[in-house]
């Protein structure tokens, strides 16, 4: 049986140090959960990128050194906001559009996840500091903060089946997550559910989609980094795949 294929873009347009560095280890969590990683090039057609996209069993929205372009939510650009990067947010927009009409399972990392948000009319904040928490702590930093999630929804019982998180009541349960981000979600969009939150903080950590027949889960973290030490992060990938496999 033919593994699933995940379009995984290239992260940027103009930084190839970090697309070397960060790529391979989106494509390595892929390949270890049992899929094939597909390149996508941020130069192609909108029209290749959709035709891509439906010939895929899933896709994967990586992290990136960029910020979405704020005029895309409707605000003024932050003079700490980084530079925005069109290529990959006119990607982003074509796999999310076809995600949306194909019902193909979506994984968004980081800069992936503040782009579904956008792409579903929600807002961001353009820079989280000063917080009480480092979020830009970075690959360097294993456990940054914690995560609370809802033990209600599908991230929840992905992470719960990891034997990972710690309750914290009933309805709450928590585990640990690096974080190398300074932008997060403000208003999640339409059809989103806010899942997770930074407890010190309450800076939203995951949202994921209210269509059951849909897999669309947002991290704010990045589980491709520790999927060898973490088995949180190998069930988020075991349970994107295994949506893709169509199981």
């Amino acid at each position: 049986m033919s593994r699933p294929r995940i379009l995984i873009p290239v992260p940027t347009s103009f930084d190839e140090p970090y697309n070397a560095k960060s790529w391979p280890e989106y494509a390595a969590a892929v390949e270890a959960a049992g899929g094939e990683p597909v390149k996508v090039a941020l130069n192609h057609s909108v029209a290749d990128l959709k035709e891509m996209a439906r010939q895929a069993n899933g896709i994967l929205l990586p992290g990136s050194g960029a910020d979405i372009d704020p005029a895309l939510y409707g605000h003024d650009r932050d003079p700490a906001s980084a530079a925005p990067d069109p290529q990959r947010d006119q990607t982003d927009r074509a796999l999310f559009e076809v995600a949306e009409e194909t019902k193909k399972p979506l994984l968004g990392i980081c800069f992936g996840t503040q782009s579904m948000n956008v792409y579903y009319g929600g807002t961001l904040i353009q820079d989280c500091s000063p917080v009480p928490v480092n979020h830009r702590a970075g690959r360097a930093v294993a456990v940054a903060h914690a995560a609370q999630f809802s033990q209600d929804s599908r991230l929840g019982r992905i992470l719960q089946q990891s034997g990972e998180s710690t309750a914290v009541d009933d309805e709450f349960a928590r585990i640990s997550v690096n974080s190398s981000h300074h932008q997060a979600i403000a208003s999640a969009g339409d059809n989103l559910r806010v899942v997770a939150r930074c407890p010190e903080d309450a800076v939203i950590e995951a949202v994921e989609g209210s269509d059951p027949k849909h897999w669309l889960i947002g991290v704010q973290w990045h589980p491709e980094r520790t999927v060898d030490s973490s088995a949180a992060s190998r069930a988020i990938f075991a349970d994107f795949l295994k949506a893709a496999a169509g199981v």
